[in-house]
């Protein structure tokens, strides 16, 4: 019987990569995914702009697709200029006075609270108008974000409110809705 020459025993084969490393790599480039909200929002900015109904007599080299254009074009140099430099080792560097614990976790019952302030804002503002929806809007963050004091936080949300509505309805001539509360302001 005669053997081969050569070790019959198999390559050795990489050994996959821990799931912690893979996190760590993650965690270490935690700033890619503002890239990616960054390359997102650009798209969906110059997307709308350049898919923008004009009107035909506009006159002028500067129109209403200029503006959006500018900005989209430039949301995806900033998140392609950000990607290379977090791909090449580039950190944020955290502000003096931040007080923020990396090590604890998300509060995510603050976050959902405002976030389900927020849409219930948006679906109350056609039926109630701005000045209602923006009031409970105001004072729902304020509630969410650790505010109690409920005889006076309701009362500076009412106030900003209006104070909003009349600044962009009276003052800049941006028509929001009133509600039923349009015949009395």
């Amino acid at each position: 019987m005669t053997t081969p020459a050569t070790d019959p025993s198999p390559a050795p084969v990489p050994a996959p990569v821990p799931a912690a490393e893979r996190r760590s790599w993650l965690r270490d480039h935690s700033e890619l995914g503002v890239c990616v909200m960054l390359l997102a929002l650009g798209m969906l900015v110059l997307t709308d702009a350049l898919t923008m109904d004009v009107d035909i007599t506009q006159r002028g080299p500067v129109g209403p697709r200029t503006v959006p254009v500018v900005v989209g074009a430039g949301l995806l140099a900033v998140a392609a200029l950000l990607a290379v430099d977090v791909l090449r080792g580039g950190r944020g560097q955290a502000e003096a006075g931040e007080d923020v614990d990396l090590s604890e976790p998300a509060d995510w019952r603050t976050v959902l609270l405002l976030t389900g302030v927020f849409l219930g804002s948006a679906v109350l503002i056609e039926p109630l108008g701005f000045p209602v929806a923006g009031a409970l809007l105001f004072w729902g963050a304020a509630f969410s974000l650790g505010s109690r004091r409920f005889d006076r936080d309701p009362l500076i949300a009412a106030v900003v409110s209006l104070v909003a509505y009349t600044v962009f309805n009276n003052l800049l001539g941006v028509p929001l809705p009133g509600g039923p509360l349009m015949g009395v302001l």
